[in-house]
């Protein structure tokens, strides 16, 4: 089957492309000392909003199959062959980066080697053992990823239960109140180390029912409950929706979301100050996806230039950037033998970007891209048996980060 407009959203590539950029930029901001000082500092370490922007996408297009689904009566996607096509679009790409950084870069802790790639190559590093090496420590957020991928067949079984909306929304609604609720409730009473378990799945849910509520809303379009139908309303003014989302993020760069960056207890954020800061990277990365998935695709300049050849190549090759951007900007800091907090943040981040470029594209065209025909050529079956159509594509697969 083809994909039409409505299972084919092409600005979302510029959302990945932006999302992989963010954290790009806040994480040479560390490494130059501008997250710590400076007019732009809180703005510069918030950048890692771009999190925010990742989970939303995947939220929308891995939840929105099951949605369509249930919504035609058609058996809901099989569960091997979703996991099969996650971890080849995922995993060998990332074990090369963790395979390079493990021979190449030093451990940031002091844990054996073996069990320093173990738990990398496995993606359980977050669960009480350190994030250890160098030039992956932004794999956290892969780790949520792959447990959300997990979840998700469950996720989706419980949303979708019921046939009734009240049943649906609510059930999102529980989800998303736990991920809100989660770090805060550990910084308040310490019954988990939030600097660990402040990095698992459900403290982050929220950010993924917002893509998954976000799916609910375009499959279902004007059908969906009435409140849900000022979406489309609001999505049809994507310059509002943007103005808007820089707005909530300006917010989230003062004081009230607590401190940019922690440098010992007395910077410590309170339970508020973290709740809000949650609350705020969920409004703003939902603004920025709202009008690509439910606003019309082929109307405004924006949509267009957002969806044109560029925003589509860095947005194809933005999982490539996300996973090597650490280890060339390791690698860039020391050939310079530039010493940490210091340097030029600008000129680091336009050198650093242009450099993991054709490293990502490299990834991209040699390892990512054969994958992914690979992965969707369909399994033999027999004749009786009925297959199923992956709506989980973009340009053509969801990437995540």
């Amino acid at each position: 089957m083809t994909a039409t407009r409505r299972d084919w959203f092409p600005g979302l590539d510029a959302v990945r492309a932006l999302g992989a950029a963010c954290v790009l930029a806040t994480h040479v901001g560390f490494y130059t000392g501008r997250t710590l000082h400076g007019p732009f500092a809180a703005t510069i370490a918030r950048l890692d909003a771009g999190v925010a922007l990742f989970f939303v996408l995947t939220g929308f297009l891995l939840f929105r199959p099951y949605v369509i689904a249930a919504q035609h009566g058609r058996p809901r996607p099989a569960t091997t062959t979703y996991l099969r096509r996650r971890a080849l679009r995922i995993l060998p790409a990332y074990w090369i980066v963790v395979l390079v950084c493990t021979a190449w870069l030093p451990p940031i802790g002091a844990t054996s080697p073996l069990s320093d790639l173990l738990h990398h190559l496995t993606l359980t590093q977050i669960y009480g053992l350190g994030i250890q090496h160098t030039g992956l420590t932004q794999a956290w957020s892969l780790c949520v990823e792959i447990s959300f991928y997990l979840l998700l067949p469950l996720l989706a079984r419980l949303v979708l239960l019921r046939g009734g909306a009240r049943w649906t929304y609510g059930v999102l609604a529980a989800l998303a109140v736990l991920g809100a609720a989660w770090t805060p409730v550990l910084t308040a009473t310490n019954v988990l180390d939030v600097r660990i378990a402040g990095q698992w799945l459900p403290g982050f849910l929220d950010w993924f029912v917002a893509g998954m509520l976000l799916a609910l809303v375009q499959v279902q379009g004007r059908s969906a409950p009435a409140w849900t139908r000022r979406l489309h309303d609001v999505a049809r003014s994507p310059g509002t929706c943007w103005v808007a989302a820089i707005a909530v993020f300006a917010i989230a760069t003062s004081p009230l979301a607590g401190p940019a960056s922690i440098r010992g207890d007395i910077d410590a954020p309170t339970p508020s100050s973290v709740l809000l800061k949650n609350l705020l990277y969920l409004v703003a990365a939902a603004l920025v996806v709202l009008p690509l998935v439910l606003g019309p695709q082929d109307e405004g300049v924006v949509r267009r230039l957002l969806s044109g050849r560029v925003g589509r190549f860095l947005g194809e090759i933005s999982y490539g950037v996300f996973l090597w951007h650490l280890a060339v900007l390791e690698a860039y800091v020391r050939v310079r033998h530039q010493p940490l907090f210091t340097g030029s943040w600008l000129l680091t981040f336009v050198l650093v970007w242009a450099l993991t470029l054709p490293v990502a594209w490299a990834s991209y065209r040699f390892v990512e891209r054969p994958l992914m025909t690979w992965r969707r050529r369909p399994p033999v079956r027999v004749p009786s048996q009925r297959t199923t159509v992956d709506h989980t594509t973009t340009s053509p697969v969801a990437q995540s980060a």
